[in-house]
């Protein structure tokens, strides 16, 4: 799939007031656009949008209007106050005072995929309180900042979080999905875990794990977890680390060579992990071997 990009926003993030301090632009994430900045007052009247925008307010509080005449509403929105606005609405809105902003756009299929595949149709939200929506915002902002292409697994699944948390959350006429408790065949479970094994250097899409069970992405991830215990980014980093550690006790090549080759973004991502899994680092664990 294409990489999201401003093309696919309502087109807030084009103002003249607006600083952007980082996006997702170039990371390759084609089921949700993120974008942290500083916006200035406005009004503007925006064309409906293929996406369905969130905004969390970082800042506050602030006046924001949405709509126009008789049919707007105004509210004093505090810091960690959300705006919904789903895809495929034109939107009249204005900005009354300086904001610092998290944006993301959500693809529709995403959206639907959180719901097993059923259509959902979100609220419009103005200065909502969502704290399981917020923190998965600020996770995925804190990822962009930081980013390291070992994380694409990682962000995959903050997306499906965040979908599902839409559709039930803030769905007005979602058709909500019977619980799914099942969990991968042993056929399935091993041809992804292969294939997991064969691409433990490269960053690895769910869709594409998915895709090797036969299965949509947040249906593969409700029952990876069921078979495993463990989200598809937490079993992969797993194997990550237990590859780097035969190498360090088995191999001589510098550690800064067994990170990339392990699927770690570098020497020192690897030494946080296994600083946190395992209590030790990359060079004690080879003097110990």
């Amino acid at each position: 799939m294409t990489e999201l990009g401003l093309a696919d926003t309502v087109g807030m993030l084009r103002q003249p007031g607006v600083r952007t301090r980082h996006t997702s632009t170039g990371l390759g994430w084609d089921r949700l656009y993120l974008s942290a900045q500083q916006e200035q007052p406005y009004r503007a009247a925006f064309d409906p949008a293929p996406t369905h925008l969130l905004i969390l307010h970082l800042s506050g509080p602030v006046t924001v209007r949405r709509g126009q005449g008789a049919d707007g509403r105004s509210r004093t929105v505090p810091a960690g106050g959300l705006f919904l606005q789903p895809a495929g609405r034109a939107l009249a809105v204005e900005l009354g005072g300086r904001l610092e902003t998290i944006h993301t756009y959500l693809t529709d299929d995403a959206l639907r995929d959180a719901n097993a595949g059923q259509p959902v149709e979100l609220s419009e939200e103005l200065g909502a309180s969502d704290p399981l929506a917020e923190q998965l915002m600020l996770a995925m902002e804190g990822a962009v900042r930081s980013w390291e292409p070992s994380a694409r697994t990682y962000i995959d699944h903050l997306t499906g979080m965040l979908a599902a948390q839409l559709a039930r959350r803030h769905g007005t006429r979602a058709t909500a999905p019977p619980p799914d408790r099942s969990g991968l065949s042993g056929r399935q479970l091993a041809a992804v875990r292969e294939l997991m094994q064969q691409r433990l250097a490269e960053p690895l899409p769910i869709a594409d794990l998915a895709a090797e069970a036969a299965l949509s992405p947040s249906q593969f991830t409700r029952r990876f977890r069921a078979s495993t215990g463990h989200s598809p980014h937490q079993f992969l980093l797993g194997l990550r680390l237990e590859a780097a550690c035969r190498m360090l006790r088995t191999g001589s090549a510098p550690i800064a060579e067994v990170a990339p080759a392990c699927g770690f973004s570098h020497q020192e991502h690897l030494t946080r992990v296994m600083r946190a899994r395992l209590g030790t680092t990359p060079a004690a664990l080879r003097r110990s071997g």
